[in-house]
Formats: C-alpha cells, structure tokens, sequence
C-alpha cells in the first residue's frame, strides 16, 4: 500500500483538477450537462483512480489504475482542445504544460512500479 497523498503526482493531479474547476466556470450554462460535466468527471477521475490504485494489494492492480488515470489526462486534454475550438476559453498553455507533466510522471511511476515487480 502506497501513501498516495505523498505522490507528486496525485498532487499535481488535484492542482489540476482544481483549475479545470476554476476554468469551466466560464462555459455556456447550456454545457453545465455536457462538456462542463465531462471535463470535470475526467479530471477528477485521474486523482481518484491514483489514490484507489495506491490502495490495491498489488503493484499490478496500481499500474492499472495508473493506466486508467492516464487515460483520463488524455480525456481532459482532448476536451480542452474542444473548448478552445468552441471558443468557451481561451488557449491555456499552463494547464497543457501542466497536463503534460502529470502524463510524463504517470509514465514514469509505472514503469518504476513494472520494475519492482521483476
């Protein structure tokens, strides 16, 4: 069992689910049970699938879950791309960058989990 609080990467996970917050606030009240819903139920889903990960009784339950989440990143980043073509925000190269990272150390903390089972 991991100390999921602990990792970066869950953290910077609830940074940015924090700010998909912030930033749909300004969507259409018409997307409050569409793309405003979606986004933020994929950004939450990636914190949440670390933390229950974390709580499995095997590395191989953790790198799915890890798996999962980083999906998920993939998910907020293609429904951001969508805003922005649909004009709701602005081009918002922080959150990207932010994305970004937590998709490189997802990446990387899998692989360390793969190598702790050899």
């Amino acid at each position: 069992m991991h100390k999921y609080k602990d990792l970066k990467v869950w953290q910077k996970a609830v940074e940015l689910t924090k700010l998909i917050y912030e930033i749909t606030l300004a969507f259409p009240v018409e997307e409050k049970f569409g793309l405003t819903n979606q986004i933020r139920r994929a950004s939450v889903s990636i914190p949440s699938n670390i933390a229950e990960g974390a709580g499995r009784n095997s590395s191989k339950e953790f790198i799915q879950f890890i798996a999962i989440a980083t999906g998920s990143s993939y998910e907020v980043e293609t429904q951001l791309i969508i805003a922005i073509e649909l004009k709701y925000i602005k081009a918002a190269e922080e959150i990207f960058n932010l994305i970004e990272e937590i998709q490189k150390m997802l990446f990387t903390f899998s692989n360390k989990l793969k190598e702790q089972q050899l």
